[in-house]
């Protein structure tokens, strides 16, 4: 079935008022502003869901960010509230205390620290402007587990999670947001490369999998099974170990 982009953008807005309504009525929406197609996207979407009055952006550098025009351009674009918060002091802090602590500090660790400090920013912004937290990953990064967990990877509502790449990218258009954001190259801002680099294989490869099963290469394919697979846990609730204690036995 073809993407339908305006009833996709119609059903998304009204499911976005619908869920502040229950979950935070009159509340702020707040989004960590990057600059790229996703929070782009999402903000342009709260913006039509409750007015650029109930929204604000929050753009996080760690010292410097190549790309930070934008971010800027973006918020200018939609007119929203925006703040912008660096998070370099308090990452270079963290990172030296791991050092001196005497922790084998892994590069892997080393760059998900970013956004997990992010994320811990967001939430602080949020609950000082009577706000809810919203995600901005895409169903592409979440199949494929590329989020960072505690990180990007969370959030009070998730606008984009059940669309690709190119359905969000289309959603970015149908909403009047330039062509330079939308189609950006994406890349997390952290190591230098790009999304598509870090994966091994394009998004485009990627969404028509997702949505159709189709592949032609196996070992693609087989590579995307296999992140799946191991990323699985990211998309599910905490384990919890189901015991029945005495009280409940009883009832």
């Amino acid at each position: 079935m073809a993407f339908d982009v305006e009833k996709t953008k119609a059903d998304l807005i009204a499911w976005l008022q619908n869920w502040f309504d229950e979950n935070g009525k009159g509340c702020n929406a707040v989004i960590g502003i990057s600059g790229g197609k996703d929070s782009s996207v999402t903000a342009a979407l709260c913006v039509a869901a409750l007015g650029r009055e109930r929204v604000i952006g929050v753009l996080m550098p760690n010292g410097e960010q190549a790309d930070i025009d934008d971010a800027l351009a973006l918020v200018g674009h939609l007119g929203i509230r925006n703040y912008i918060v660096n998070i370099k002091e308090a990452y270079d802090g963290v990172v030296n205390a791991i050092f001196f602590s005497g922790v084998q500090f892994s590069e892997q660790a080393r760059v998900n620290l970013a956004p997990r400090l992010r994320m811990s920013t967001l939430y602080a912004v949020s609950q000082s402007n009577n706000g809810r937290v919203i995600n901005t990953c895409n169903l592409s990064e979440d199949w494929v587990g590329y989020s960072t967990r505690y990180g990007d990877s969370v959030g009070d509502v998730c606008p984009l999670g059940k669309l690709t790449v190119s359905e969000v990218r289309q959603l970015g258009t149908a909403l009047g947001l330039p062509d330079s954001l939308v189609y950006k190259v994406p890349s997390d801002g952290l190591c230098g490369k790009t999304d598509e680099d870090n994966l091994g294989f394009t998004y485009a490869v990627l969404d028509r999998y997702i949505r159709t099963g189709e592949i032609d290469d196996p070992a693609t394919k087989e590579r995307i099974d296999r992140k799946h697979r191991l990323n699985l846990f990211k998309l599910q609730l905490m384990p919890t170990y189901p015991y029945n204690g005495p009280e409940l036995a009883a009832k």
